[in-house]
């Protein structure tokens, strides 16, 4: 993405003086506190409007369908952190959030980047021509769909069947959603493998279709799992894994001395 400059140094989030404080042109204490939830508020910070019904349930569902995923990497990085440093939460914090790149978690902005791209060269509204061409492509370079297949639900991810049943119910899928099923139609026979949607292909899809901005996917998965992070945390400064953790990682990898190539790793939502 090109960040350039502006003719003007102007913001449209915030400003305040002696008396007040103004957030996306609502007084902060009169108009939002204890007036709004904090899904609505999101929504108004990020697009500078408030959320419908649909919108905000849309986005709530995502957010809890991924604030909390395990041990993952970035989980055990934010609580060996802790372990190491007790009284730096905002590093453990922050050492969860880094982590979240195109492997682990950042695979839901891949795949709305993806469902994008297939969208945008559907000529004539053809998106199942786009679908099989851009999935033709990916199995010549000898690379994953992004938002399709899992390890571990190979008969379906439960996450991303609730998620667009839910944006059913709501009258919220649209393009997106359907380049998704396209896909979740095609990519089998294309790849020669069973390839269910899973979470991090649902989630943009459904987000997308309810008219969050395509640059701000990466926004969602983030404040999600800042949740999760916190109940890791919490839980790691009353009864510490960090340690353990590290000494079974210690164990399990032997030293032979040698450099070696790495295999393409699984993402942590994808197959």
């Amino acid at each position: 993405m090109r960040i350039g400059k502006q003719s003007q140094p102007y913001t449209a989030i915030a400003t305040s003086d002696a008396h007040s404080i103004t957030v996306r042109g609502k007084d902060l204490c009169h108009d939002l506190i204890g007036k709004i939830g904090f899904t609505d508020y999101f929504w108004l910070l990020v697009i500078g409007e408030m959320p419908s019904d649909a919108q905000r349930q849309m986005l709530d569902a995502c957010l809890v369908a991924i604030a909390e995923h395990g041990l993952v990497p970035s989980v055990q990085a934010a609580r060996m952190t802790l372990a190491a440093g007790p009284e730096a939460w905002q590093g453990a914090m922050a050492a969860g959030l880094l982590g979240m790149g195109t492997v682990v978690a950042g695979s839901t902005e891949s795949a709305g980047q993806f469902l994008h791209a297939v969208l945008s060269d559907a000529h004539g509204d053809d998106i199942a021509a786009s679908a099989q061409d851009h999935l033709t492509t990916l199995k010549a370079a000898r690379q994953k769909v992004p938002g399709l297949g899992h390890p571990q639900h190979a008969s379906g991810d439960p996450r991303a069947n609730r998620l667009l049943e839910l944006s059913d119910e709501l009258g919220i899928s649209g393009r997106y959603v359907e380049v998704l099923r396209v896909l979740g139609e095609t990519a089998p026979g294309i790849m020669g493998r069973p390839l269910p949607i899973n979470v991090s292909g649902a989630i943009p899809a459904v987000i997308l279709d309810a008219g969050w901005p395509l640059e701000a996917l990466k926004a969602v998965p983030l404040l999600a799992r800042a949740a999760g992070l916190s109940a890791h945390l919490y839980e790691e400064s009353l009864r510490s894994i960090g340690f353990i953790m590290s000494n079974h990682a210690d164990q399990a990898i032997a030293y032979d001395g040698l450099l070696s190539g790495r295999e393409d790793p699984k993402t942590e939502d994808d197959a």
